[in-house]
């Protein structure tokens, strides 16, 4: 295990619309506010997109079991922001329900709001963290 510490710097609340895509409308605060480490929680309601839900079989690499939404869902969910060689890494992660169903994974980049969307960004200062390509597993994993 490897760690870090840091301080929790500035709170961002967030309001999505109906139809934002949120993997780009989070992409879009962090660069112009300049943020390199944060987290984030939200809930609301997703209308629809792509989740992967775990690995098809616990094989390294991985190869991921992708799970189409639509007609919106209920989520709660958590996700990081961290620097890498490509920009601003967004990676969360929804626990997801509708009538008697329930979801839980990894959101990708399609997911669209359906009517609103609350989230709380909290930047982490002083952190020495990042995110970047494993050789071994091919998967974008976190730096310390």
């Amino acid at each position: 295990m490897k760690y870090t510490q840091g301080t929790i710097g500035r709170v961002f609340l967030v309001k999505f619309e109906d139809k934002d895509v949120l993997r780009e409308k989070i992409e879009e605060l962090v660069c112009k506010e300049k943020i390199k480490t944060a987290t984030i929680i939200f809930l609301g309601a997703l209308r629809g997109g792509t989740l992967i839900a775990g690995p098809k079989k616990a094989v390294i690499p991985p190869v991921p079991n992708s799970v189409l939404y639509r007609d919106g869902w209920e989520v709660m969910g958590i996700g990081s922001v961290f620097s890498g060689d490509k920009g601003p890494q967004i990676h969360i992660h929804v626990s997801m329900g509708k009538k008697q169903k329930t979801l839980v994974g990894c959101v990708r980049d399609s997911a669209k709001t359906f009517l609103v969307l609350e989230a709380v960004i909290l930047e982490l200062r002083g952190v020495k963290a990042s995110k970047g390509i494993d050789p071994s597993t091919g998967l974008n994993v976190l730096r310390i």
